[in-house]
């Protein structure tokens, strides 16, 4: 056998060494994207999520996949069951279940994530360690947007889907329309204790209430899992309360709506109950709940006809499973992430993170929420139109049972009404000088609750957030 000079040997080798580095192997020699569902499987919300981004995939495969550097791969949908939702999950052993997945599976990015911000704040370090985007959908919190301005190192995490200070907006304008055309300005505030919707609480005090000159005449906060709300119910009847605001995710909140309508309170429930969201609200709840406005957290979750891409999200997912979205909130920006990711990864050619999180950032697209752009926080910019914004919507259910978008303006399918719950008064409501918080409660356990009253301010752990419209 013939032996090449070490000189002839030595240039190979040297050779190839400038080749790899020059035309490295990439990461998707396999023959698959693998996308990771990372979060609370048994929720609506994680469950619906979880399906959507199937849905995604499977459209995208059907039209022949992802385009990446002259390939073309499928899309192959992973999932781990985080259970942080519920507060019995030690975040320990949250985290040590994400870990084990992203160590067990290729993932090449996680979708949907998070359930609780809590999870997601104590999770980002993780996501960075591993070096994968996080294109969240469902937590809230706009404290991790600012984590992400303040260190680089959190540059994989995005999020799709409302945050809450968005939602504080879309419950401010309705609450301006409510006071602007019924005269109304007493309201109680009932909210489940995480720390989206304590942000919520705070802002909407802050922000419009004090300003506003309403009466906040109570605030109890509940724990997660409560089913009796019937005390605050009663105590808002008693003072007379217009509207009650009720902020919460948990199943057991449809509770309050049957103790609502039980009761016959003349006081107009407005704001967010995870299940009186869905079409099966009007059967679960017997038709108890005419007239109750809620907010749908991304346009997608319920279809409407001034809008064709929401519609045609929302019958392909009712094609693709025989049933219609039930959670208000998830499973359209779910399925938007895997558009969004895949068309990131073709235009940066690679699924290299750092190639990845720039094309991210240059995402514009006209999805079934509206118009998808990040934030130089990587949070999507939501407004009132959708050919420039992502948007939430508010519904309000009719006496037929039927929802109806009545805000934003430029897809609302009616206006707000009041059907016999209470009438405007013939004079009109004298605005005292500033808000006051009659009483502020824990509702602990049953039976059970400390109560203090307090003045002007109120502060319910409010984390940082970004104040100001937020801009690309």
């Amino acid at each position: 056998m013939t032996r090449l000079p070490r000189a002839s040997f030595l240039f190979l080798l040297l050779l190839a060494a400038v080749s790899a580095s020059i035309f490295p192997e990439p990461a998707f020699a396999r023959d698959e994207i693998v996308l990771g569902v990372a979060t609370s499987l048994g929720t609506l919300e994680g469950r619906e999520s979880h399906m959507a981004v199937q849905l995604a995939a499977e459209e995208i495969n059907r039209a022949g996949g992802v385009r990446v550097g002259g390939r073309r791969l499928d899309i192959r949908v992973a999932a781990v069951d985080l259970e942080d939702a519920y507060p019995a999950t030690p975040m320990d052993e949250i985290l040590q279940r994400l870990e084990r997945f992203l160590t067990r599976e290729p993932v090449d990015a996680v979708v949907v994530g998070f359930f609780r911000s809590e999870a997601l704040l104590a999770g980002m370090d993780l996501i960075a360690r591993h070096g994968v985007p996080l294109l969240g959908t469902i937590a809230m919190s706009p404290a991790s947007e600012a984590k992400i301005l303040q260190s680089p190192a959190y540059r994989s995490v995005f999020r799709l889907c409302l945050n809450s200070r968005y939602l504080v907006e879309y419950l401010i304008q309705t609450m301006k329309f409510l006071r602007e055309r019924f005269d109304v300005g007493r309201v109680y505030i009932l909210n489940q204790d995480v720390a989206w919707t304590r942000t919520t609480v705070s802002l909407m005090i802050k922000l419009y209430f004090e300003q506003a000159g309403w009466e906040v005449l109570g605030l109890d906060i509940y724990p997660t899992g409560a089913s009796d709300f019937t005390r605050s119910l009663e105590e808002a009847h008693r003072l007379e309360a217009d509207v009650i605001l009720p902020i919460f995710d948990m199943p057991e909140s449809g509770a309050l709506v049957r103790q609502w309508n039980r009761m016959g309170s003349r006081a107009l429930p407005c704001g967010f109950i995870s299940p009186l969201g869905g079409p099966g609200a009007w059967e679960a709840f017997q038709g108890g709940i005419a007239g109750a406005l809620n907010v749908i957290f991304e346009l997608g979750n319920v279809p409407t006809q001034a809008y064709g891409p929401a519609e045609r999200f929302y019958n392909a997912f009712k094609s693709r499973y025989g049933k219609e979205i039930e959670a208000s909130h998830g499973p359209a920006p779910a399925y938007e992430s895997v558009y969004v990711l895949t068309e990131a990864v073709e235009r940066a050619g690679t699924l290299e993170l750092d190639r990845v999180v720039e094309a991210l950032e240059r995402t514009d697209r006209q999805g079934a929420m509206g118009r998808i752009r990040f934030h130089r926080s990587h949070q999507v910019i939501f407004g009132e139109d959708p050919s420039e914004e992502a948007l939430a919507c508010v519904i309000q259910w009719t006496a037929q049972g039927e929802r109806r978008v009545v805000y934003p303006p430029s897809i609302a399918e009616g206006e707000i009404e009041l059907p016999g719950l209470f009438s405007p008064p013939e004079e009109a409501l004298a605005s005292p000088a500033n808000s006051t918080i009659a009483q502020f409660r824990f509702m602990e356990t049953p039976g059970n609750s400390r109560c203090v009253t307090i003045g002007n301010s109120f502060d319910a752990g409010l984390e940082p957030t970004i104040h100001g419209a937020l801009q690309p």
